[in-house]
């Protein structure tokens, strides 16, 4: 994707071809900045830190750190202890945890002096899948689009409705749920977005709208508790969003209040789509609610906010009374009853056992 006309990826090796360059996503939207990170702590720091996030992205910037790590220390104790760091960082996308496997089984069989080529090259590899993965992604999701449009009698505005950010930002390139809208957007389908806020980092109105406005696509940032408001008037055609883990009977596990927009969809019989990379399958679980670890993170993320002042400071200020608790839940669970449909790179399919194992017969457990 692009920004002020210049083609990026959100990671990728530094002319050195060692050290590893990413976007700030920290500073986003009202500055942009790169960040080069050196070793495997700045790695750990970056996903921790929310410098990068988005499940395939934290995935691929895993991969790196583990390079990173073996370019220091090749040894099977530097690895282990490399690879224990890095899961630790972000529990709930499972995307992390699949690309450290990933790595960690490739490299551990060979002889320290071979693992850091072999390291570098599978994590480069992962991220050029994944934009393949992304791109596929968005034709299937497109030809979604492209079906509600008809049946609705082509309208001058398709109105989706998008939660966090699932974009090009949150991934290698293109993105998730986003990359059907911006395929639509240059197909001729006349796609308006509902880009909610996102409390309490505010991915949407930060990093969402930011890459649809880089983009040319019409969109409007609301607050969060609007949209079940527009979907009772009629004002939402579909909802898609993205995912940090899927299980293998179709639940989705994404930012805290997708699930509430899922039950305000099917309440008002408005289709909730779910896009997502094999990579965010985890075939281990069945249950969601029960299973997956949900993240809380630090209770300042909801406490403090930060702008840009009327000045043009970037400024960091209290919203809170003093002395009021806070609680941080980053992420809930949406049982697969309540999605449409899961838009993956292998196509379409229902969010069920049989819907995943249909199109993953290869993975499926």
């Amino acid at each position: 994707m692009k920004i002020d006309g210049t083609s990026y990826r959100t990671i990728w090796p530094a002319e050195d071809g060692w050290r590893v360059v990413i976007i700030d996503q920290t500073r986003l939207p009202h500055g942009f900045e790169t960040v080069v990170l050196e070793t495997e702590d700045q790695a750990a720091h970056a996903i921790r830190s929310m410098q990068v996030r988005g499940a395939p992205l934290i995935g691929a910037t895993g991969a790196y750190g583990l390079a990173l790590a073996l370019r220091a220390d090749p040894s099977d104790a530097a690895l282990a202890g490399a690879y224990d760091r890095l899961l630790a960082t972000r529990p709930t996308a499972v995307n992390l945890r699949w690309a450290l496997d990933d790595v960690r089984g490739r490299v551990a069989a060979l002889k320290p002096a071979e693992r850091v080529a072999a390291a570098y090259r599978r994590a480069a590899e992962i991220c050029d899948d994944d934009v393949a993965t992304c791109r596929a992604i968005g034709e299937h999701g497109l030809a979604v689009f492209r079906e509600i449009w008809e049946k609705k009698g082509r309208p001058d505005r398709l109105n989706v409705l998008t939660h966090c950010n699932a974009g090009w930002l949150a991934t290698v390139d293109w993105g998730t749920a986003l990359a059907p809208i911006y395929m639509a957007h240059d197909g001729g389908v006349p796609v308006h977005v509902w880009v909610d806020e996102t409390r309490p980092r505010n991915q949407g109105a930060s990093i969402t709208a930011f890459e649809l406005g880089g983009h040319g696509v019409p969109h409007t940032v609301i607050a969060d508790n609007v949209g079940g408001h527009l979907m009772q008037h009629g004002l939402v055609d579909l909802c898609i969003v993205g995912t940090d883990r899927t299980t293998a009977t179709g639940d989705v596990c994404n930012k805290i209040g997708t699930y509430l927009k899922a039950l305000a969809a099917h309440d008002n019989g408005v289709p909730f789509y779910v896009a997502l990379p094999y990579t965010t399958i985890d075939w281990t679980l069945t249950d969601g609610i029960r299973q997956i670890e949900i993240e809380q993170r630090d209770a300042r993320e909801l406490t403090h906010i930060t702008g840009r002042t009327a000045d043009g400071r970037i400024e960091t200020v209290g919203i809170l009374p003093e002395g009021s608790a806070a609680a941080n839940w980053a992420f809930d669970v949406t049982p697969a009853r309540y999605v449409t449909g899961l838009i993956t790179e292998r196509g379409v399919c229902p969010a069920s056992r049989e819907g995943l194992a249909g199109l993953y017969p290869d993975r499926a457990a």
